[in-house]
């Protein structure tokens, strides 16, 4: 999806920023849990490893030869047992801390066996508790405590420094911290996961009323209704009642047009018939009277025309893009055949009617489609000899009504010029040259268009598409 679809779509601009902020969430939480956990095992590690460091202190003293020894044993078997991990150790530091001397042979724990424990460097003798890594027994890493007392052998004599030093292997700590977070991530994925179900759901669910929205526009599009309908939430109604009150006074406007065009025509209409019967009275007067009447008949005549022309295409550009118009097709195109069939019955014309679909509907007014499908119907009759054919169907959602007949048809160069106001083919077959040229402008208000070919009857095939309900 390009970066344009993902700005217009309100959907995936949640699920985007829902996903982007939990998925931030859990990776803070998974990083927090972790590190919280991590400093309370080793908190609890070394209070372990300092609870032994005292007991070790408390136990410690001096015999007869001045060797550091225990009085009592300490309390941990794990201390007792070889490579155990738990260890302690006890070495004599050199008079001078400075000078790194330690005690070669020192006393530890039966757990070290005969390993011995090398710190980096002696410890000041302040009694405080330092905290050190260091390498163990078969490859352990250590975290050892360490504190350095000095003991007085006798009086007058200088003091020696002891250093005591409690140590367990890292493992202990960093292998409970292991399993807490794997489980901890597992357990945070899934959390995670419906996290994001909950929030495609959410997003879905509060989505709806839109959904909802779009089907009853596509149902007033489709003039299956005139207005919205539906069940919508609170939030979306004043939305709906303000479209349906566009929708109403989109419908009034367009009423008081058709309206306003019908006065205008008839107050056009009524003089120009009064001047047509005057001059059609004084046609047959002597010169100059009779020149006038012909004069006047004959410009009352184009002035008609173009009132029912700009008429008609008035009527319907202000119909055309109303929503909720719809036309059956079948109806229309029957009550046509047969007025052409009244209309031309003495030329004893064959005018076949293909089958029709009875669901197939042009989405704009019945006196538009009426007025484009008679005056195509009408133009085959007048120039075919004997037969005129008529089918409708449906194709990419649109209507396509076709029209042949086994007329003289109609040179390629002449089929656009036809088109034009006020252009006939021939002057000698009756017309106003209107037809067409209203058809061609109520299609395209339409959206649809005509289109002129040869047709299989040998004369001329009109091919009407508009849009489908």
């Amino acid at each position: 999806m390009s970066l344009l679809k993902l700005r217009s779509s309100l959907r995936m601009r949640l699920l985007v920023g829902t996903l982007f902020w939990i998925v931030a969430s859990v990776l803070v939480a998974g990083w927090g849990l972790s590190g919280l956990f991590h400093q309370h095992v080793q908190a609890q590690f070394q209070a372990e490893l300092t609870s032994h460091l005292d007991q070790l202190t408390a136990q410690f003293t001096l015999d007869e030869q001045n060797q550091p020894k225990l009085q009592i044993a300490l309390s941990d078997p794990r201390l007792t047992r070889p490579f155990s991990g738990y260890y302690w150790q006890i070495d004599r530091v050199g008079p001078t801390l400075a000078s790194g001397k330690v005690d070669a042979n020192p006393l530890r724990s039966r757990s070290l066996w005969d390993h011995v424990l090398v710190l980096p460097a002696p410890t000041a003798a302040d009694g405080k508790i330092h905290v050190v890594r260091i390498a163990g027994p078969q490859g352990q890493w250590l975290s050892a405590v360490v504190r350095s007392v000095q003991v007085e052998r006798q009086q007058g004599e200088p003091a020696t420094s002891f250093r005591l030093m409690a140590a367990a292997d890292e493992r202990f700590m960093l292998e409970p911290v292991a399993q807490f977070s794997g489980t901890m991530w597992l357990a945070l994925a899934a959390l995670a996961g419906g996290l994001v179900v909950a929030a495609v759901v959410q997003v879905l669910v509060g989505l709806a009323p839109l959904r909802a929205l779009r089907h009853a526009l596509g149902r007033v599009r489709s003039a299956e209704t005139q207005l919205l309908e539906g069940d919508f939430p609170l939030e979306v109604m004043p939305l709906i009642d303000d479209f349906n009150n566009v929708l109403v006074q989109n419908a009034e406007v367009v009423e008081r047009a058709r309206t306003h065009a019908g006065n205008l025509a008839h107050a056009l209409k009524t003089p120009l018939s009064v001047l047509a019967n005057a001059a059609q009275a004084n046609k047959d007067a002597p010169r100059p009277a009779s020149e006038l009447a012909h004069l006047v008949t004959e410009q009352v005549a184009i002035a008609r025309q173009q009132v029912n022309y700009h008429l008609t295409r008035a009527q319907a550009a202000a119909t055309s893009r109303m929503p909720g118009a719809k036309t059956a097709v079948l109806p229309v195109v029957d009550g046509l055949v047969r007025v052409m069939r009244r209309i031309h019955a003495e030329r004893n014309l064959a005018l076949t009617l293909q089958p029709i679909p009875e669901t197939l509907a042009f989405r704009g007014e019945t006196q538009d489609l009426q007025e484009m499908l008679g005056n195509v119907l009408d133009n085959a009759c007048k120039w075919a000899t004997h037969q005129v054919t008529l089918s409708a169907q449906s194709q990419a959602r649109n209507v396509i009504i076709t029209v042949d007949d086994d007329g003289p048809g109609l040179p390629p160069d002449q089929r656009e010029a036809v088109r034009q106001r006020g252009v006939r083919a021939d002057e000698q077959v009756p017309g106003s040259g209107l037809g067409l040229a209203i058809v061609d402008d109520l299609a395209r208000l339409y959206g649809g268009k005509v289109t002129l070919m040869d047709s299989h009857l040998g004369g001329l095939r009109a091919v009407l598409m508009l849009p489908a309900a």
